[in-house]
């Protein structure tokens, strides 16, 4: 068993997605001495245009390039859960391995993908963010859910909280504004999937985007989430 406890827990679908999302408050949390734990449920072994790689050869590239960013901003470890990309399901199977997860980590906040936009949005997101919620109420708090994961000295674990991030409610705003670079050079750091969006004309976009995001703020740049209360 990690001896390891987190703060927060980042559930994401593939290598990049928790950057996207997230990466300005993670290196903000990891900046005041909190401990960040990275989950990422697939490779990303689909993520390419380059004919010329193989899904295993795509599996090495991401995986690093993941394990680079999250080094950047302070992430205390990354798992891998290993799922092929484009074919996560919403199974007893996936939501017991998230669960272990939880119950190993303990975390008093978890962010994921929100499970419930609207628009078009990939799949594999939708997926991880209604596996996660389910994972954490009831199964994460039970221990009649996963009496096997007891005798492994898995015990239940309550969240405190969660957020969603590239949400279409906004309830939450957070700061960014000293750790808008730390987020653009984590993205960075995944340039098996940059150069498709060209990097700065990204930093472009998702600075006017942060700045949008904070207009009714007192500061300039934010991350925007919707935050739930876990039940007890």
């Amino acid at each position: 068993m990690n001896p390891t406890q987190a703060d927060i827990m980042v559930i994401s679908a593939h290598p990049d997605d928790a950057e996207f999302g997230a990466a300005g408050t993670v290196a903000r949390w990891t900046g005041a001495g909190k401990t960040v734990i990275y989950i990422v449920c697939t490779s990303g072994d689909k993520g390419t245009s380059d004919r010329s790689l193989t899904p295993e050869k795509l599996i090495a590239i991401r995986e690093e390039e993941q394990r680079q960013a999250a080094e950047l901003l302070g992430v205390k470890e990354v798992v891998f859960l290993k799922y092929r990309d484009q074919e996560l399901e919403d199974t007893p199977e996936f939501r017991k391995s998230i669960v272990r997860q939880i119950r190993t980590f303990r975390p008093r906040t978890v962010i994921t993908s929100d499970p419930y936009r609207r628009y078009i949005w990939h799949r594999d997101h939708r997926i991880v963010g209604q596996v996660t919620l389910d994972a954490i109420f009831p199964y994460a708090r039970d221990y009649l859910a996963y009496p096997d994961l007891i005798e492994e000295g898995l015990e239940p674990h309550n969240v405190a909280e969660i957020y969603f991030y590239a949400a279409e409610d906004i309830n939450y705003r957070s700061d960014i504004t000293p750790t808008f670079d730390q987020k653009m050079a984590a993205l960075r750091c995944h340039a098996s999937q940059m150069a498709a969006f060209g990097i700065e004309k990204l930093e472009a976009r998702l600075r006017k985007e942060c700045r949008q995001m904070a207009d009714s703020e007192t500061f300039e740049l934010a991350e925007g989430f919707h935050r739930v209360s876990a039940p007890p």
